[in-house]
Formats: C-alpha cells, structure tokens, sequence
C-alpha cells in the first residue's frame, strides 16, 4: 500500500498518549455538537469580534443581540474545544489558533459550508448507505438516483455551497494542469464530466486553436451554455450530453481525439462503473490520444490534514451523492485503469491544492 513519505510517519504507528486519544475519542462522540457550535461562532461573527477585541459574555451578548446565557453556552464550548481562551483575572475571552483558521481559511470555510448545507441532515443515513450501497442520505435534498442529476435544482444555499467546494479543489490545478495538457500539440479536447465548464473555458482562452467538447447530463449542459455564454472561445465549446451511468452510452467518436479530460469526475462513480467509463474512453483514443486523470488521492497528500479532509469527504459520496463511489486511493485508481486495458504513463502530483494528474495511454 502506498502511502508518501509524511503520512507513512503519520498512519503507520499510534503517537497518541492515552490521555490525548481518549480526549481525541470524546471529540468524535461530541463531534455534530463541536460542528454547530463552531459554524455559529463563525456565522454569528464571535471569533472575529474576540480577535479584535477581547470580551466578556456579557459583552458578546450585547453585542451580538442574544441572551448571556447563549454566549455562555457557545464561549464555554468553544473554549473547551480551544477555539479561543479565557483571561481568568478579567473573564474576557480571545480568539485562538484554531478559531482564527475557522474565520480565514478558505478550505476550512468551504468545508465547513458544504458540510453543513449539504451534508449534515443526510449523514444521518450513514450506516443505511453504507450497508445498501445507495445514497441512503440523499432524500434529505431531492428524489434523485444520483445528486449529480439534481444539481441544476437544488436549493440555492445548497447549490451554492456544493458548487463553492467544487471549485475551489478543482481551480487552484487549472494553470498547471493547462501546461501540462499543452505541452502536447492539442487541438481536439474531449472534458468527460465538464460540469458548468470552467476548465472548458480556461483551455480555449489558453489555446487559441483547441476546439472542446464537454460530455455530461443534459442538465449540466444547460447550465454550461448559461455560464459560458458571450465568454471569449466560448464558440469553441460544444456539449455532448450522455449519461455515463449508462454502459451503452458512448463517447464521441466522430474526430480524433488528442486529449481526453476527466477532473474529479471518476471519484463520482464505484469501481466496476470506472471501468466501464475507461474502457469507452479506450474505444475512442489512439496512440497518439493522452487521457489525463486529475483526482485529490488521499495517499499522495503533503499533509495529514488534507488526507483527512479527503477521507472524510468520501463518506459524502456513500451518503449524498451516489452510494458507491470515493476519494480513491492511488493504487486503487492505477488498478483500475490497467484492468480498462490503459496504461499509466506518468503520474504528477502537488498540483495546486494536491491535485494529482495521471497521464494515460492506450
């Protein structure tokens, strides 16, 4: 099993006295509870009002408009969860590390919105979709088989947060992933799962010469064209709509291909449907066609706190979003494309926020 260097020190043996990992374990039985008191200490704007002042309870409650009592409860927990400390001569509390990083960081941010409005209600149904394989949790946003099928309809607090953490793992990769792309002749570009065409666009204003075909739900066409609509080479991008769930759709065949495109889209699908989607892909590639693969691997992570993150956002798949696919595992994904009949040429990593790209042939 493969693990890089940083986390193999991290996963391969237990560092935790027992004080700190029976401490650790009452964090996960408390967790929902950590979660809430948290997101409110953000919402409400507490952590930035104690950054730049510190507070009493009483002040924070008149400041913020609500009853002592609730700015008791919410600066007690948090102090205990040590996101702000207490000065015990004047009972005003500050912020502390990890409360300025729930107020400035982004991924934190995002995260924390995407769990909250997306995932929090539905992860109720853990353990039915993990026993069931099927999104058990979904029903809580819409009756769809996949939530990618909703996408297009779902509450706009909901969509805006899912959109949100979408974009920022996939945008922070673009400006290498493009190099990389181009530094191939590459004048036909098939993006399989373009979603509202974001990487579409960056690649025809990159390459004045490469025409792209984004191949996804009708839905997510509709709401591509929306996006991309009066953009500069947006007449460069056309949509072919298909449903990859189906093994008797297939990808366009009707030019050459010499890039073909797959951004967080095979983490959306179960092992058995990768490689049907690969082995489509191989239809339509020739030994000159590249098919980059651009996933956040757990395994080949700089930092522990991305693979958590990562780890975690897997269980989003089991309950909301399909019921069978992942965050996937290097060795996992490289299998996989050798059983499609592929073979991968290279592997880079660290792209913008850990993005790993495989370079596949035929």
């Amino acid at each position: 099993m493969y693990l890089n260097e940083t986390l193999k020190k991290q996963y391969t043996t237990d560092r935790l006295s027992a004080i700190e990992a029976q401490r650790l374990a009452q964090i996960y039985a408390f967790g929902p509870v950590m979660f809430q008191v948290a997101r409110l200490m953000v919402k409400w704007g507490v952590f930035e009002m104690l950054n730049d002042t510190p507070s009493t309870p009483e002040e924070v409650a008149d400041k913020l408009g609500i009853s002592v009592y609730a700015a008791k409860c919410l600066l007690e927990a948090s102090l205990t969860m040590r996101t702000v400390t207490v000065d015990t001569e004047t009972g005003k509390y500050s912020l502390a590390k990890a409360g300025w990083f729930l107020v400035n960081d982004e991924s934190t941010r995002v995260n924390m919105g995407f769990n909250h409005d997306v995932n929090y209600q539905g992860l109720f149904y853990l353990e039915e979709a993990l026993k069931e394989g099927r999104p058990a949790g979904l029903k809580c946003l819409g009756d769809w088989p996949t939530v990618y099928e909703g996408l297009s309809t779902l509450p706009p607090q909901v969509q805006k947060s899912w959109f949100a953490f979408d974009h920022f793992y996939s945008d922070g990769s673009f400006e290498q992933a493009l190099g990389l792309v181009f530094s191939r002749p590459t004048r036909t570009l098939m993006d399989v799962g373009g979603n509202t065409g974001r990487w579409a666009m960056q690649c025809v204003q990159h390459n004045p010469d490469v025409e792209v075909t984004i191949v996804d739900l009708p839905q997510q066409l509709g709401m591509m064209r929306e996006q991309t609509a009066g953009h500069p080479g947006a007449d460069r991008i056309r949509g072919h709509a298909t449903n990859m769930l189906d093994d008797s759709n297939k990808l366009p065949s009707d030019r050459q291909w010499d890039a073909i495109w797959m951004s967080q889209f095979l983490d959306c699908f179960g092992e058995e449907e990768i490689v049907s989607i690969l082995r489509r892909a191989a239809e339509v590639m020739n030994p000159d066609t590249r098919l980059y693969i651009m996933e956040t691997l757990w395994d080949r992570q700089r930092f522990d706190t991305a693979a958590l993150c990562l780890t975690q956002i897997s269980l989003y798949f089991t309950a909301i979003a399909n019921g069978n696919s992942k965050m996937y595992h290097s060795d996992d994904l490289v299998r996989l494309v050798e059983t499609a009949g592929l073979h991968v040429e290279t592997i880079h990593d660290f792209l913008g926020l850990g993005h790993s790209v495989l370079v596949v042939r035929s």
